[in-house]
């Protein structure tokens, strides 16, 4: 029996990982997956429920509580918190703001990556995050990290705030997208850094066309045995 044939994505805030991670599963007829979603979904029900990020008690009995499901479509990923529909507003500035610390706590990561890992036993996936191709998948068929100049993340992550009708500067998307980088890349565990055998994509200039025809060329090299 095959392996599975597992594309990890892994890089910066704002890249467009998701995007073109979603194009990558599309066009190959895999599962796409939004690691992200899950822990800005922990995220948001930390601060629906006022949980002290101190107290690893009641941020285990959080975490028990918690059935995360996701379901994607040709939009954004549907995100499910123990069958509410909160989508949009995981994608709000205070869960912005604080996700990066929440997916630094040790407890959060260790429930994160085991449903990762369980997703990924079906293979034929695309997974996109922080820690993907390091720590979640490092067995996985093909990595790759992205990454842009931050002031072009922050104006597309701007952009992408004013189009859900969000009242924001871009200085404050700037500042918050600085803060995010420094935190996914000093966190103890599984810190952001590009893996060792990971191709790296600085789309900073590329069409959401150009970057997927990167990864497809990628791919068919490795389905075809050839030196990529």
């Amino acid at each position: 029996m095959p392996a599975p044939f597992i594309i990890a994505i892994d890089g910066y805030s704002s890249c467009g990982k998701s995007t073109l991670a979603r194009e990558v599963a599309r066009e190959l007829g895999f599962t796409y997956v939004d690691s992200g979603a899950m822990y800005r979904a922990a995220t948001f029900y930390f601060l629906e429920k006022n949980i002290d990020l101190e107290d690893s008690k009641a941020i285990g009995e959080a975490l028990d509580e918690m059935l995360i499901e996701l379901e994607s479509g040709e939009g954004d990923t549907l995100v499910r918190l123990n069958g509410r529909d909160i989508s949009e507003a995981i994608r709000q500035m205070p869960v912005s703001n604080l996700v990066s610390k929440v997916s630094a706590i040790p407890q959060v990561r260790r429930k994160m990556v085991g449903l990762q890992r369980k997703i990924g036993e079906m293979g034929n996936i695309v997974m996109d995050g922080r820690d993907i191709g390091t720590a979640v998948f490092p067995e996985a068929t093909l990595k790759i990290f992205m990454t842009a100049h931050p002031r072009i993340r922050a104006r597309r992550r701007y952009d992408e705030l004013l189009a859900r009708g969000q009242e924001v500067s871009l200085e404050e998307v700037y500042r918050n997208l600085i803060k995010r980088d420094y935190e996914d890349t000093t966190r103890l565990q599984n810190p952001l850094v590009k893996a060792d055998d990971a191709w790296e994509l600085d789309n900073s200039h590329m069409t959401r066309r150009e970057q997927l025809a990167w990864v497809l060329e990628k791919v068919n090299a490795i389905r075809n045995g050839s030196t990529i």
